[in-house]
């Protein structure tokens, strides 16, 4: 495949099939609740963030694992259907693909566990494949739900060629600073922000603390993401607070990798990261408002629709 082109964004991350159950409300452990509506949808945090690129408008490729069964063939189609470049998608014949249970209570909240699959089985090899890709991109965009070595050798090949490298750190884990190093942009919502630094962050000033010691640790740039309450920005100019969208949520499952995936893009195209972030919250207040992962992904027109009004 031809090198991407220098306003393109190159997810590399995790494909899953969510099974959503809706109930009155998220089970406390060892309840059962009854009356739920079944559905199933596709999802990943690294497809999610791909989907939501694309929708956005951005020119995209993703770097995945998938199985070689009947999930995996139609997540295979749901990309083919966004445009993406494929070729770097590999079929798995030792591990089915991923998948998501998620309960989804009727205030939008949810509770989530993760069966990886295939995605355990992405690898720095399947990184190195995809070097000319990544080093022609103009945004790298990673995850965790893939293993952290993969991660690190896709942050370190994009890092060396000056790719600017957005790592949404998600789910939460330790993470190593010579990871952060390469992070031109880190990501965290105010759980990973508590997870990552040890500061429970719930308001400007935690946000704030969090994000400077995530920069001291190495990250280049941290947005600290609080929902509809916004964004905290810490950067080299300096600190900003960017409000978001008040909207009525439905689901809040994909909310984070919209915001990411849109933020890709609008830095992809030379966008102020004021400008990206206020972008990326319009796109993640129109996903809430809708059920499921990828089928509330917004697309380009609905975004600016938001913004305008």
């Amino acid at each position: 495949m031809a090198p991407a082109k220098r306003n393109s964004v190159v997810v590399v991350g995790s494909s899953n099939t969510d099974m959503i159950l809706r109930v009155a409300r998220v089970p406390r452990p060892g309840e059962t609740l009854l009356g739920g509506a079944f559905s199933t949808a596709p999802g990943g945090k690294g497809a999610n963030q791909a989907v939501a690129a694309a929708r956005a408008g951005g020119r995209v490729a993703f770097v995945a694992r998938l199985g070689r069964d009947a999930l995996g063939d139609a997540a295979l189609a749901g990309f083919r259907r966004e445009g993406m470049a494929l070729s770097h998608i590999v079929r798995d014949d030792a591990e089915p693909s991923g998948v998501a249970l998620i309960f989804v209570g009727a205030d939008g909240e949810n509770s989530i566990g993760v069966a990886g699959g295939a995605n355990q089985r992405l690898s720095p090899r399947d990184i190195r494949a995809a070097r000319t890709l990544i080093e022609g991109a103009r945004v790298l965009l990673l995850q965790l739900e893939t293993p952290l070595g993969t991660v690190e050798a896709a942050a370190s090949l994009a890092h060396q060629a000056g790719v600017e490298v957005i790592l949404n750190p998600a789910p939460a884990r330790a993470l190593p600073d010579s990871l952060l190093r390469k992070v031109s942009i880190l990501t965290p919502n105010e759980t990973e922000a508590g997870m990552l630094t040890g500061i429970r962050v719930g308001d400007v000033a935690s946000a704030t603390k969090a994000a400077n010691a995530l920069r001291r640790r190495g990250a280049r740039r941290v947005i600290v993401t609080l929902g509809a309450n916004g964004a905290l920005v810490s950067a080299e100019e300096g600190i900003m607070w960017i409000h978001g969208f008040r909207v009525r949520a439905v689901d809040t499952t994909a909310a984070g990798d919209v915001f990411n995936g849109a933020l890709a893009v609008r830095l992809a195209e030379g966008c102020p990261l004021h400008e990206a972030v206020r972008f990326a919250h319009a796109a993640a207040a129109l996903s809430v408002t809708r059920a499921g992962a990828q089928p509330s992904i917004p697309v380009r027109r609905e975004i600016l629709a938001l913004l305008k009004k």
